[in-house]
């Protein structure tokens, strides 16, 4: 079969080259259980007979929401293609707001939803969508059509030769997706990804992967409502690989245990969740075990890929891995040849840590526009620079304008934003998509992330302060979970900081500090505010005169998506943050709230 060029070709292409009886596998009640290549296909073709005798036309669009990864969302998602229709991956933990705006904007027909928790969101705002018809469940809810119900009304074959007529209309070039942003500030964008976007990101993506094609097992648990994660599945079913669906992000330590895959995605914060308990372990051992441990982490710091610290250090390393790093492994699964890191900066140290360890942590760099792999590293043939995302796959060129703005063009860069004409010309000039991110590309091709363009500011003396170079140095200090770092205007740098609470609960313990355990206390309490002023002047010397963190303020609640703090991708929602500590901020300042 040529190569996939459309969504629904994959797991045609998959049935041809690699059937797999375990083709996409989720956990009920408790046991893993597997849908193989061909029983996918029959139930997307089951879906998309159903979906055609409930009126679905061509450009329809329909939306899925589904608060974990799971074998029906795929089926959904290939079922509504062949149709000719769109689908509208959503976010479930938006707002009911964001849900009403989403379904109107994309005017979409008809909505599946995984469970009582996004269905009740999304009755309460069904009356303000005129254009949606019904809602379907994945999971038997007393008060919502069951998904198997559209199964069931394409049982019936007799109608398949509309599908495959559907399907043949569809060119690669057609709109596949919207996928709406979860920008942090305003409004979510409707981004238009075609079918030849993500399929040729998929493909192109494929060959930086160090797999054996057909006998490897994937472990997916990022929200698959966004471009990464996805792309990722088509990717997975093109080289013949089992995708298991973790149960949620608090299962994954032990779903890791029970699937043993090679090959999983993942985001910088978790990473340092991972890296942090580890830490916290060997902090807990006595003796020599204790220094054992923390002589491998400080060797594990000090790591170069492809033996260039010499042959000294990587006899070291050997011993390291053998006695400490080995059983790192063994709590994530023990066959890991691959972790993909993106949708954020990863620190440095996290990657020579783990690259030590022997769990091969790949950055790489992308946005929902780029459907969305743009660059990404390969401990192959000499393509892994620790500090970089790698270099460009296949058949796309990034340039660097004159301010330092990273421009890509290539096969994955999106049709436009939907509906909006003029924010798609802002982003999109002279040819070259531009990403809003600053970079730089080093004589080998490796590009470097410096900043957000949009994210970098001025203070009143006129000097540029990138803020993400500071949180991402600040952010290794073990007292610090997030830090967002303000001043646009005004005289000094400053800070808000979400100390890390629990690390602060056994610290404070273990050196019998006396402090109270409420973080509202904590927040004023003169003990913890000069600890973490000793982090931070360890951290400013890195940095100049006009970038120094000058003063800070501490939040007592935890930073997340669910109070608003955080997008879904684990971003800060700086606008957002600012306007919750806005006392906060005038005391850093000395104004008057």
């Amino acid at each position: 079969m040529t190569e996939p060029k459309r969504l629904f070709d994959f797991p045609y292409y998959q049935l041809e080259t690699y059937p797999l009886e375990n083709a996409l596998v989720s956990k009920v009640k408790g046991e893993w259980i597997g849908t193989s290549t061909q029983e996918y296909i029959n139930k997307a073709n089951a879906l998309s007979r159903g979906l055609i005798r409930l009126g679905v036309q061509p450009n329809d669009k329909v939306a899925i929401i589904s608060m974990t990864n799971r074998t029906e969302w795929n089926i959904c998602d290939i079922g509504i293609l062949q149709t000719g229709a769109q689908d509208v991956p959503i976010y479930p933990t938006i707002s009911e707001e964001d849900y009403e705006y989403v379904l109107n904007h994309s005017e979409s027909v008809y909505c599946f939803v995984s469970c009582a928790e996004v269905y009740e969101k999304i009755a309460k705002i069904k009356d303000n969508v005129p254009s949606l018809k019904e809602i379907y469940s994945f999971e038997q809810l007393p008060n919502c059509k069951n998904w198997s119900e559209v199964l069931e009304l394409g049982e019936d074959n007799s109608n398949q030769n509309e599908v495959e007529s559907r399907m043949a209309a569809v060119s690669e070039n057609d709109l596949a997706t919207l996928i709406y942003t979860s920008g942090t500030t305003g409004r979510p964008k409707g981004v238009m990804l075609s079918h030849k976007n993500i399929a040729s990101n998929a493909t192109g993506s494929a060959k930086r992967l160090p797999i054996e094609m057909g006998k490897t097992k994937a472990l997916s648990f990022l929200p698959v409502c966004h471009i990464y994660e996805r792309m990722l599945l088509y990717m997975y079913q093109y080289c013949g690989v089992s995708n298991y669906f973790a149960e949620s992000l608090e299962t994954i330590s032990d779903n890791l245990k029970e699937v043993k895959p090679e090959v999983m995605t993942a985001v910088p914060r978790l990473l340092e969740k991972v890296y942090d308990k580890i830490y916290a372990k060997g902090a807990d051992l006595t003796g020599i075990k204790k220094k054992l441990f923390f002589w491998a982490i400080d060797l594990g710091l000090k790591y170069e890929p492809y033996g260039q610290n010499g042959w000294w250090y990587e006899s070291k390393l050997k011993i390291a891995r053998k006695l400490i790093f080995s059983k790192w492994q063994e709590a994530l699964g023990g066959n890991l040849q691959a972790i993909a890191s993106g949708s954020a900066a990863l620190q440095p140290r996290l990657a020579r840590v783990f690259n030590a360890a022997d769990i091969p942590v790949m950055e790489g760099y992308g946005l929902t526009e780029t459907s969305p792999v743009v660059t990404v590293n390969d401990m192959r043939n000499g393509g892994f620079r620790i500090g970089t995302v790698g270099k460009a796959i296949e058949n796309t060129e990034i340039k660097i304008a004159e301010d330092g703005e990273i421009l890509v063009k290539g096969p994955q860069v999106m049709q436009g934003y939907y509906k909006d004409p003029d924010k798609t010309a802002e982003v999109m000039k002279d040819g070259y998509f531009h990403t809003g991110d600053i970079g730089e590309i080093d004589a080998d091709g490796f590009l470097k992330i410096t900043d957000r363009k949009k994210e970098m500011f001025k203070t009143s003396g006129g000097k540029y302060v990138a803020p993400q170079l500071l949180e991402n140095a600040m952010k290794q200090s073990r007292f610090i979970e997030q830090i967002m770092v303000v001043g646009e205007g005004e005289k000094m740098p400053a800070a808000f900081i979400q100390p890390n609470w629990e690390f602060i609960s056994e610290w404070n313990k273990r050196k019998n500090k006396g402090l109270s355990e409420d973080p509202k206390v904590l927040v004023n309490d003169p003990i913890l505010i000069a600890r973490i002023q000793k982090e931070i002047d360890v951290f400013n010397e890195r940095f100049g005169k006009w970038e120094k963190i000058k003063k800070f303020e501490l939040t007592p609640d935890i930073w997340s998506i669910e109070s608003g703090h955080l997008t879904p991708t684990m971003k800060m929602k700086r606008k957002v943050i600012k306007e919750k500590y806005l006392s906060l901020y005038n005391k850093l300042y000395e104004r008057e709230s």
